[in-house]
């Protein structure tokens, strides 16, 4: 899924051979620069760019991006009807130009369209619901995303931006001076918005942005890992963590080897505490997909991934564990020898508190106890196991005894079962020696029981007893 992230733009025609589409641009006589009135007054259609001739096409041009700088109000549909239209129509127009890739935009001209594109896109977002109506926080999975009524005119400005920022014409050296440290970090605010259409546009442009502009690769990581801070430590709202995640995992994808200290100290500080925060489930699939890359490409950093999700493993939410197990595995099956026997013993610690998983609602336990026992069925995993046997049964098999002896889901009983007879049939005298040891344990346990009980009952009895003698006296 990861790799339809980002398809730039359609191929662009073969352009004519006569000069740029705007005519011949001195270097020595640049254009004078051109003001953008404030957003306010009546909207006038423009003539077709097509229809003006080569010298005034640039004048033309600017004055449509003027035209299309005036924000309207969308709050009410009845408000501005006309004008809205032909900032659509005018948009519409631009795109197709910058699309039709008929020449090279000039320099005056880009900068104009990235004050246009500034004008329109960089607002304040509403606020979220519950921050609107004083409520409580709800569930992100269960809410309703907020639409953006000005949708129709934000869809073509991100697709103007989005034509400009793919096109071959554009020159980075140029366009590097507009499209700045600023300019990224005010797109990377508006992650924050609720509507999944503009988060799906701002993905594919800061992507394209990243691919394109060498020199902004440090500050955007640098960024992204600011935005996931604030979210982990402070927050704990943010609408796009997914999309981040999403970019994030082309980005690594992409590291070169040997990785760099930078990489890992973002994996370890950030990425691996992004398990902690409650609504995890809504960017686990990306976030997951982000730490196997690092396992795949480093199968050293297996030991910290696992260790860290061990630290911030749910203790009392099931649908999470259940997630965290998913991710385990395909952590594990990255994972090799050595740096499985460094972590084996707190991992399979957790495994066997999953085994015994016990909720107040008895069918997410059970989720838990199948998805955990459903790690044998990794071929992988289970030669890792093999080949560590005799640490890894002593600390599971109470564990797996238990379930054998009263777990109430049959599914559970069964697998149970199979994973204990996996483990019979792979060494014997190991199999018998845990099982001779489980027994004593059992049978001092019970000891210890009787032992505590006799222990009160010769106190109730001495109290009941001082309890006579006081009636009498």
């Amino acid at each position: 899924m990861f790799k339809r992230i980002m398809k730039g733009g359609q191929k662009k025609p073969s352009k004519p051979e006569d000069a740029s589409a705007f005519g011949p641009t001195p270097p020595a006589a640049p254009a004078p620069p051109v003001t953008v009135p404030p957003p306010s007054g009546t909207i006038e259609p423009l003539p077709p760019l097509r229809d003006a001739a080569v010298s005034e096409r640039q004048s033309l041009f600017i004055r449509k991006l003027q035209i299309c700088c005036h924000v309207l109000d969308f709050s009410d549909t009845l408000k501005s009807v006309r004008e809205k239209e032909i900032k659509r129509q005018t948009l519409m127009e631009l795109v197709d130009f910058i699309q039709s890739g008929s020449g090279k935009i000039t320099e005056t001209c880009q900068e104009e369209m990235i004050k246009m594109v500034s004008a329109n896109i960089f607002r304040c977002l509403p606020p979220a619901s519950h921050e609107n109506t004083g409520q409580e926080a709800t569930d992100p999975e269960e809410e309703e995303p907020c639409l953006e009524p000005a949708w129709p005119h934000l869809q073509l400005v991100y697709e103007l931006l989005l034509r400009y920022v793919v096109s071959s014409d554009t020159d980075t050296k140029v366009a590097k001076r507009y499209i700045d440290h600023s300019f990224v970090l005010k797109l990377l605010d508006l992650f924050d918005s609720e509507d999944p259409r503009e988060r799906e546009y701002l993905k594919t442009i800061l992507h394209r942005v990243y691919g394109k502009f060498m020199v902004h690769r440090p500050f955007i990581r640098k960024a992204i890992n600011n935005i996931f801070f604030r979210f982990i430590y402070e927050t704990e709202r943010h609408s796009g963590i997914g999309e981040l995640l999403e970019i994030l995992g082309s980005i690594i994808n992409g590291f070169a080897l040997p990785m760099k200290e930078e990489h890992k100290l973002f994996l370890a500080r950030a990425l691996l505490p992004l398990h902690k925060p409650k609504p995890v489930a809504v960017y686990h699939q990306q976030l997951s997909y982000c730490i196997a890359q690092f396992v795949e490409k480093d199968f050293k950093l297996a030991d910290t991934v696992i260790r860290g999700l061990i630290k911030y493993w749910p203790l009392t939410n099931c649908q999470k564990e259940v997630l965290f197990l998913g991710e385990l595995e395909e952590v594990l099956e990255a994972t090799q020898a050595a740096e499985f026997q460094r972590c084996m013993v707190p991992l399979f610690r957790q495994v066997a508190r999953c085994l015994n998983s016990s909720h107040f609602q008895a069918h997410l336990a059970m989720q838990v106890a199948e998805r955990a026992l459903f790690l044998w069925n990794n071929e992988h995993i289970v030669s890792l196991i093999a080949q560590n046997r005799t640490v890894v049964l002593p600390i599971i098999f109470e564990a797996l005894e238990k379930n054998i002896q009263s777990h109430w889901n049959r599914a559970v009983h069964g697998l149970t079962v199979n994973v204990r007879k996996m483990f019979q049939e792979m060494d014997a005298e190991l199999f018998e020696e845990c099982q001779r040891q489980y027994a004593e344990r059992e049978a001092k346990a019970k000891e210890l029981e009787e032992q505590r009980e006799l222990n009160w009952k010769r106190l109730a009895d001495a109290a009941a007893q001082n309890g006579a003698d006081m009636v009498t006296a």
